[in-house]
């Protein structure tokens, strides 16, 4: 038999049978007129007002249940997929950057051009690009992790600061600060005078997908909300967004925890 589903929010404080699912969500009361569900990749959190009861929100979470289901599956999966995608931070392992497997290699000699790290290719054909690494074999995970990471903040900020400028001109639009994240949900951000936020993790994507959320925190120079408006002008320099930012959503990236 089907084992029931299960969902489960860390900071749970109660719980609703929805279907077959068993659900713990986040309850939080708030100075609001309704009941506001999220769900995110920690699961269920619903916010309502005091005076309602807890019984009328499990009837508002069971009318709502198919769409919550749907989004807990979808959030589970996702992280499914992250936790398959973890690296094993060693000599010889391999994650995605600008959409291609990079392999690392540990080199305590430095037998490279560079500080910190070097991008080379090869010497078999067919195989991925390495990632040169000032680290002796035997380097403890956490050290292997923090040079790589190291290495693509330094990639990632300049990656960043050619496709703002290559950008901004066409949306006729001037940035001003470029501010590099590293969290967990959001990819950018960006603010009226002109400061750009754009999470380092994002080179692990194709750079057309990059590029993607480079037009979209540029556009909010000149339209602060996401109306149609906003949407008409990410696609004045960009036509075929939507399709990229399907794959933003879709695409599983390294767990770097």
């Amino acid at each position: 038999m089907l084992q029931p589903a299960s969902f489960s929010h860390p900071r749970a404080n109660r719980e609703v049978l929805l279907g077959h699912a068993r659900v713990a969500y986040a309850l939080q009361r708030v100075r609001r007129r309704s009941i506001g569900f999220v769900v995110d990749a920690d699961g269920l959190s619903v916010r309502a007002p005091s005076w309602v009861t807890l019984s009328a929100i499990d009837e508002a979470l069971k009318e709502k249940s198919g769409w919550i289901l749907r989004k807990l599956g979808d959030a589970q999966l996702r992280q499914q997929k992250r936790e398959d995608a973890r690296i094993e931070w060693k000599n010889g392992a391999v994650f995605p950057f600008l959409g291609e497997p990079l392999r690392i290699v540990l080199d305590a000699e430095h037998r490279f051009a560079g500080r910190g790290g070097a991008l080379l290719d090869s010497a078999l054909p067919g195989e991925p690009r390495e990632l040169h690494i000032a680290l002796p074999h035997a380097a403890d995970a956490s050290k292997v992790r923090d040079a790589v990471q190291a290495w693509l903040l330094r990639q990632a900020r300049a990656h960043f600061v050619a496709r703002l400028d290559h950008f901004a001109p066409q949306l006729g639009v001037r940035w001003t600060r470029l501010r590099l994240s590293s969290a967990q949900t959001r990819w950018g951000s960006a603010r009226s005078d002109g400061s750009i936020c754009l999470n380092w993790r994002l080179l692990h994507f194709r750079p057309s997908v990059i590029d993607y959320v480079v037009v979209h925190e540029l556009s909010h120079l000149r339209v602060m909300d996401h109306s149609p408006r906003f949407w008409d002008t990410v696609g004045s320099v960009m036509p075929e967004y939507k399709a990229l930012r399907r794959s933003l959503k879709e695409q599983a990236t390294p767990s770097w925890e």
